[in-house]
């Protein structure tokens, strides 16, 4: 079987707008949390998202691209552009080249905006750049037009799973010979007022109007919900000879994908967590990697009391005993859930944590709850070298995709 090496990284989310700057905050425990700046929000009983911040769209589009093309589509374009200039792609054939790459909302600003046209200036007002830029495969398309690929190319939605199951289907298409570079991940821009007031009505989100910052809270026993957020994150995948042999820099290897639907309901969690553990497993088993083997597990950690503690009660049914010496963190604890979007981010930070031998903090972590007796990874970041490690992803739906990753010597 192919292996698949991961030779370029992008990434914009709430606490950077590139790989780098990402990053750094990630391992300085920095959130990127704070009030609404996008919309007044005063009216919601929830005020405050991890927004991205200082984006510029004019950095990856022209004027005339920026005004027409959805936010989630310029996030996607920036994260895609810079892992394409990160893995250096330029001497592999256009023709071989794919993107799988999806959202779990989409274009809906754009869709809102234009019923407002129509509802109050009529049909003939509505624009004619509306629906090629508010469709879900819109980003994936776009970033096929702006860089010249011409592989395979489609769009995966399964909500907040969708970026795990984007970087797991585009290996697939390495491993089976169908591309010899796919450029995978997932993308979100919509911290609008319309999603805002579903999540508000859900009752799914936490209200921090003291500290911001300090509003998702993983694993902890204070937490109380999570935090909306908003990002991209594109991952190139290679087979690995290939990519050795075009000197191109490794930054680790996609081991295994399991994928999984918890059969139980469309917004809450099997408590018994057997889709979660049959994932998990099921990514274990495609590798040929012994659970003793993983050394991290980052994991889907939203900061809900069902979610948290069903997904601890999963890596508890994986790993036996093993789960005990293993250390897991979430992420979402500083740049909120992005949503489509927080499967490839989540892998990047993942890919970077076996790399660089340090793994990112859960932050405001100070209450242990008897359900959650994992370690992980309180406060601060901590170097360890871990060789294999896992990205866990869960959503609306039962949806549910892990990545398993690796070092490359």
């Amino acid at each position: 079987m192919k292996r698949v090496a991961i030779t370029g990284l992008g990434a914009v989310t709430p606490v950077g707008n590139d790989v780098d700057s990402t990053w750094r905050a990630v391992l300085a425990g920095e959130s990127g949390v704070d009030f609404i700046r996008s919309f007044d929000a005063a009216a919601y009983p929830v005020r405050i998202a991890a927004e991205v911040k200082g984006f510029d769209p004019l950095s990856v589009a022209s004027p005339k691209d920026a005004r027409k093309l959805d936010r989630n589509v310029l996030l996607a374009l920036a994260a895609a552009k810079e892992a394409v200039a990160d893995a250096g792609l330029d001497g592999v054939d256009p023709a071989r080249v794919g993107v799988v790459l999806g959202s779990a909302i989409g274009g809906l600003p754009g869709i809102v905006q234009q019923a407002e046209v129509l509802r109050e200036r009529g049909p003939d007002r509505v624009s004619p750049n509306f629906l090629p830029n508010v469709l879900v495969d819109s980003a994936s398309g776009q970033i096929a037009i702006s860089l010249g690929y011409r592989g395979p190319n489609y769009a995966v939605v399964s909500a907040c799973a969708t970026g795990s199951h984007a970087v797991g289907e585009a290996a697939e298409l390495i491993r089976r010979g169908a591309a010899d570079a796919v450029l995978a991940g997932g993308t979100e821009g919509c911290i609008h007022p319309l999603i805002l007031a579903g999540f508000c009505a859900m009752r799914g989100l936490v209200a921090e109007d003291e500290h911001p910052p300090r509003a998702s809270r993983p694993f902890d026993a204070t937490r109380a919900g999570f935090v909306i957020g908003e990002g991209a994150g594109v991952l190139v995948l290679e087979e690995l000879e290939s990519a050795r042999a075009r000197g191109a820099r490794i930054h680790g290897e996609v081991l295994g994908y399991g994928a999984s639907n918890d059969a139980h309901h469309m917004a809450q969690p099997d408590p018994e967590s057997i889709g979660v553990r049959e994932m998990m497993r099921a990514a274990l088993e495609r590798a040929g990697v012994e659970p003793e083997r993983v050394g991290y597990v980052n994991a889907h950690g939203t900061s809900t009391p069902l979610g948290d503690a069903a997904e601890t009660k999963a890596i508890k049914d994986v790993f036996g005993d093993h789960a005990y010496r293993l250390a897991v963190s979430s992420t979402k604890s500083m740049m909120g859930h992005t949503f489509g979007a927080a499967g490839a981010i989540e892998a990047i930070l993942t890919t970077l944590a076996v790399r660089d031998g340090v793994l990112p903090p859960t932050i405001n972590y100070s209450q242990p709850d008897l359900a959650c007796d994992l370690d992980y990874v309180p406060n601060e970041a901590r170097r360890t070298q871990v060789d294999v490690a896992l990205s866990n992803a869960m959503g609306l739906g039962g949806h549910n995709g892990c990545v398993l990753l690796g070092r490359v010597e």
